[in-house]
């Protein structure tokens, strides 16, 4: 009886307390974080939104990974994890570096929107396949896949949040856009997608079309086994879990096209990665499968495969290139 007590004492302890779940102030971080929000209302939890700028958004002039890829869009985030000004940090969790500092955890994932990479216009019937065409993005993967699939298409460096982007195509700097789906769904542009992009050339960024719930290892363990009940999507954090795995043996950042994709079907993962030179000449794509309580492992293990069959080269001369 006094067990149960002290049980119903700590839950509704848990329930009264405020979270703060800081976010980038972007329109489409805003989204995540409000939608982040209402799964933990439907648990009866109380928070706050706290909008933080990052150094990925002050500076637009210049490409992400001549920033320094490490931590762009997340490291004010975690500052303020760190010295408890906030209790969570809401991220896209292709945003997310492949190792995180001491003392932070990915604690959630949510459920994933559909992973691929679309072409975004105003100008009806364009394609990847037209002559000529000017496409938008910031992406070295998408830059090196094209170059590989479609190297007629020409690319401008484009950065700033998705509506910034589309004025910018707009006012006449590009002809289309290349952007996650997931991104131009939430914010209601579907309706100018002119082309959804096959999953078989276009392998998405780790962890792109979920949203990655960050915390420090500090959390009050019964406020963090609340949030992880009510925002964690059982699938999906399998399947980050085998990517997150494989990009942390690469140590692949923003600068680097690496890339991967997991499925979960039967108790087993699927992981389809691989990398791509600046260059797009070298491709290289391999794939495993193995059972979901052994994710990390089979991430691990393609990510070796894949620097043995050529990886190890290429990231050697990425890092070397003055990109």
């Amino acid at each position: 009886m006094e067990t149960l007590l002290k049980k119903s004492q700590n839950e509704k302890k848990v329930s009264h307390q405020l979270i703060k779940i800081g976010t980038r102030a972007s329109k489409l971080a805003l989204w995540q974080a409000y939608h982040v929000a209402e799964l933990l209302q439907k648990a009866g939890l109380a928070s706050e939104i706290i909008p933080i700028d990052t150094k990925g958004d002050q500076v637009l002039d210049v490409s992400i990974s001549k920033i320094g890829s490490k931590g762009v869009f997340t490291q004010e985030l975690e500052d303020q994890l760190l010295d408890g000004s906030i209790s969570i940090a809401v991220h896209s969790a292709k945003d997310m570096p492949s190792s995180l500092g001491e003392g932070l955890e990915l604690i959630a994932f949510s459920a994933r929107e559909q992973a691929h990479d679309v072409l975004l216009s105003t100008k009806k019937g364009v394609a990847l396949s037209d002559a000529n065409l000017v496409v938008g993005t910031s992406s070295t993967r998408r830059i090196a896949t094209l170059k590989h699939f479609y190297p007629h298409v020409k690319t401008v460096e484009v950065r700033g949040n998705l509506q910034t982007r589309i004025r910018k195509m707009e006012e006449g700097l590009c002809d289309a856009l290349l952007l996650a789906y997931a991104g131009v769904y939430r914010m209601g542009y579907a309706n100018q997608v002119v082309e959804h992009l096959d999953l078989n050339q276009f392998i998405p960024a780790v962890g792109q079309g979920s949203i990655a719930i960050e915390a420090s290892a500090s959390l009050d363990s019964k406020l963090r086994e609340a949030i992880v009940s009510a925002c964690n999507d059982t699938a999906t954090a399998i399947c980050l879990r085998a990517e997150r795995a494989y990009l942390r043996v690469l140590e692949g950042g923003c600068s680097i096209p690496v890339f991967a994709l997991a499925t979960q079907a039967d108790n087993q993962v699927h992981l389809k990665g691989g990398i791509l030179s600046l260059d797009g000449q070298q491709r290289i794509v391999l794939e495993q499968t193995g059972p979901f309580t052994e994710a990390e492992q089979l991430g691990e293990a393609l990510a070796l495969q894949v620097l043995r069959a050529g990886g190890k080269t290429i990231l050697e001369q990425i890092k070397q290139s003055p990109h």
